[in-house]
């Protein structure tokens, strides 16, 4: 289901991810409105990932159901992965560190213009004035940095500033523009407050808050949920809540499961 401002409900119901070696989670419910913040806390190992990248339809789940903007898991992976994207997941979003702010920005235009939407929109595309396109594409990519919280101007050197240049938080706000700018009606942010300050965490939740309130689904995952969160998940074992995760999975089965989501 679609939200008026263009988010979806996310839902789960004994929703599970099966490794090589075992259950990586299971047990897993979910009800989240469109346009909510949902916190999926837990210890880094206890599934956290794979239950992002089996939300967005990059991992077959192996029981329960899900269901996102309307399409259900794991039958409608396709339909899922066309609304939804990933930003700061290691091992399947990663940043190129050689590159500068600028060509990532450019290269992720070019492959939203090559391989996002219908055969319909890209033969419309191709009709339309350059000029059009281009000041389309301008208009996605500002507002996508806007909603991230990401000013080019206050980089070291601006757009030309290489990745391993910038500092953590300004790296997770380029990821997460990456994303927004396919205009996902869900986005899943993994490590959001791995290695920060109190003050950039606030900082990180805040934008976070901000993505959601403007109608885009945000599911992050964190080790310490904020308080303002609309929905807070835990894969803590120790703590079962909304999720549970037994048994936690090594660090085998999560190398794994990556691989089997770059796959899919």
């Amino acid at each position: 289901m679609e939200g008026p401002e263009g988010g979806a409900a996310v839902s789960a119901v004994g929703f599970g991810v099966r490794g090589p070696r075992g259950w990586v989670f299971r047990g897993v419910d979910i009800d989240a409105a469109p346009g909510s913040l949902v916190a999926v806390e837990g210890p880094s190992g206890s599934g956290r990932t794979c239950l992002l990248l089996a939300l967005t339809g990059r991992m077959r789940s192996a029981e329960g159901t899900a269901t996102v903007a309307g399409s259900r898991l794991p039958k409608q992976l396709s339909a899922v992965r066309r609304v939804s994207a990933l930003a700061h997941v290691p091992g399947v979003t990663d940043l190129d560190p050689a590159l500068t702010v600028a060509e990532h920005i450019r290269e992720r235009a070019l492959l939203q213009r090559r391989f996002d939407g219908s055969l319909r929109g890209l033969l419309r595309g191709v009709l339309r004035p350059r000029s059009a396109r281009r000041a389309e594409a301008r208009h996605r990519t500002d507002a996508a940095l806007a909603a991230a919280g990401l000013d080019l101007d206050a980089l070291p050197k601006g757009p030309r500033t290489a990745v391993r240049d910038l500092e953590r938080v300004e790296a997770l706000r380029l990821s997460l523009a990456l994303a927004l700018a396919g205009e996902p009606l869900v986005i899943a942010v993994d490590d959001t407050d791995l290695k920060l300050a109190d003050t950039e965490r606030a900082e990180v939740w805040a934008q976070l808050r901000a993505v959601a309130a403007a109608g885009t689904t945000v599911v992050a995952v964190c080790s310490r949920a904020p308080d303002d969160a609309d929905v807070v998940v835990s894969t803590a074992p120790a703590r079962p809540t909304a999720v549970t995760a037994t048994p936690t999975p090594t660090d085998k089965e999560a190398a794994d499961a990556l691989a089997e989501a770059g796959r899919a």
